[in-house]
């Protein structure tokens, strides 16, 4: 009876052990997946945010070229305001669902990578 006791003692033992790595296992498979996908879209934003500068600087180059032509520089960007009013609408009525897509498609396409 002894003996079956120690058995089960030692079987018990080896089941928590195994739960235990087993939890350890996947904490560090899914810091592994988090690591991973930052670490891949850290360069997209880095790339982004350039190009925002770009666009931001080019913009207000735009918007004071334009209120020049226009005799004054508010209608510059009156004109610029405009135009990014009706991109806006476009992509939010037309390519909303499709940049929706294609967004959560990278992030599970870097999660089973």
């Amino acid at each position: 009876m002894d003996e079956n006791v120690k058995l089960i003692e030692s079987l018990l033992e080896s089941t928590f052990k195994y739960g235990v790595a087993e939890i350890e296992l996947v904490k560090l498979k899914a810091l592994d997946k988090t690591s991973e996908v930052v670490s891949g879209l850290i360069p997209h934003v880095v790339v982004f945010f350039i190009l925002v500068l770009f666009l931001l600087f080019f913009n207000l180059g735009l918007a004071f070229w334009l209120g020049d032509i226009f005799g004054n520089n508010f209608y510059g960007f009156f004109v610029i305001a405009a135009f990014y009013a009706v991109v806006g609408l476009v992509m939010h009525f037309f390519m909303h669902k499709w940049i929706k897509r294609k967004i959560c498609n990278y992030l599970v396409k870097q999660m089973f990578k």
